[in-house]
């Protein structure tokens, strides 16, 4: 499934997590990202489903302050049910992160998310493709792609997606 020029954005400032999940599933599940990337109804349909995945993952934790690690473990969880791929959360291990799940997972055509910010964890992107030295990310603020150097990723310097800082990965459970 192609993203790129697609501009799906997320539709208020908290929703950037269940835009990556929504995303993710549509990824996943050729006939779900049929009905979503259709030009006529695919943003009514990405809003919608950004604000029912937020009500199902934000039972407890207040809305107004995003989606947490867990509650984006569930979504994209249930997101990736019809292809049978489960998902778990991780820290980021810095510059000794070796990437090695993510891009694993990212190469086998499975979305991962993560988590990233300055001082604090702010905002979710979605790792969608891996070339080379970089992988590329869906940015849901803009709706747009960037490309980013691995290196940057392991160092803390991204740059494009509005934070420098990783602080989390959602990625498929080992043994999918």
């Amino acid at each position: 499934m192609k993203v790129t020029g697609l501009r799906l954005r997320q539709r208020d400032g908290v929703t950037c997590g269940p835009s990556v999940a929504v995303l993710a599933g549509a990824l996943l599940d050729p006939r779900r990202g049929a009905v979503l990337f259709d030009p006529r109804s695919g943003q009514a349909l990405f809003a919608a489903e950004q604000g029912r995945v937020h009500a199902e993952v934000n039972v407890l934790w207040p809305r107004r302050l995003g989606t947490t690690p867990l509650g984006l473990t569930r979504a994209m969880t249930a997101a990736g049910a019809t292809a049978g791929v489960p998902y778990r959360w991780r820290l980021s291990r810095g510059r000794c992160d070796r990437l090695t799940d993510v891009l694993a997972a990212v190469h086998n055509h499975r979305p991962v998310a993560m988590l990233i910010g300055r001082v604090v964890p702010r905002h979710w992107v979605l790792i969608v493709e891996a070339a080379g030295d970089t992988v590329e990310c869906y940015e849901p603020s803009s709706g747009a792609m960037r490309r980013v150097a691995i290196a940057d990723v392991r160092r803390g310097r991204l740059s494009g997606l509005g934070y420098p800082l990783p602080f989390a990965f959602i990625v498929p459970c080992s043994n999918v």
